[in-house]
């Protein structure tokens, strides 16, 4: 399992993958990244340290994911974060969190004193495929109201039942409210929702070009980022 990786292109940082404890939510039918979570504090605590004395600060941007939301980090990984930023001089931060935590965001952007870019993992817009598919209990009903908490969406492409128009719709709103989005091809899992290849093939087509958007990051394979397994 890799956990630290530095991201040169596009927008250049360091990225760590801590450990946290359960997602709130965990119950959506397409993800197993759950298995990384912990009741075990001290584990945490222990690998979580490890993995934050590799920052060095040298982009002056750090991001931060774990198999779940921020809120989910232990208070002493979360301090030990805060107490970096200040050693390192880091100038922004990047976390994600689940939709429920929405009103939270401005919490931990007091917390950590530096600015932060949320990402939320909204997978599509189509409502009906997020909730009753996918089942990620996020019940937005426009990207609109997603704007109004979250800086970067990371939509999912390439899940049997999912159409071509759903996607260019997905695009399309990323586009036109966000000024940053992840964009990840979905890769099978130990999870019993399976990929459509022949979906997979026409998004590369045709969407090729945003491999040269800048405000746009596409992930092929779950370790693109160079963290994960």
């Amino acid at each position: 399992m890799e956990r630290y990786n530095i991201i040169t292109s596009k927008k250049p940082r360091e990225i760590v993958l801590l450990k946290s404890f359960p997602c709130i939510w965990g119950k959506c039918t397409f993800c197993d990244y759950t298995e990384d979570n912990s009741i075990n504090k001290e584990e945490l605590l222990q690998i979580n340290h490890e993995i934050l004395t590799k920052v060095t600060g040298e982009t002056g941007v750090l991001e931060i994911i774990n198999s779940g939301s921020c809120f989910e980090l232990p208070i002493e990984t979360l301090e030990e974060i805060r107490c970096i930023i200040i050693q390192k001089q880091v100038k922004q931060l990047l976390f994600e969190s689940h939709w429920v935590y929405r009103h939270k965001l401005q919490e931990m952007r007091d917390f950590m004193g530096i600015p932060i870019l949320f990402k939320i993992g909204v997978e599509t817009f189509h409502n009906e495929f997020r909730q009753n598919y996918l089942k990620k209990n996020a019940d937005f009903k426009t990207p609109e109201e997603v704007r109004n908490y979250f800086d970067s969406p990371c939509l999912l492409v390439g899940i049997k039942g999912q159409t071509k128009e759903m996607v260019e719709e997905d695009i399309r709103h990323l586009k036109r409210y966000f000024d940053h989005g992840t964009i990840n091809v979905f890769t099978n899992n130990s999870t019993p929702v399976k990929k459509d290849e022949a979906l997979i093939e026409w998004f590369i087509k045709k969407y090729k070009y945003l491999e040269h958007d800048s405000a746009i990051e596409i992930l092929y394979e779950n370790t693109d980022f160079g963290v994960g397994t």
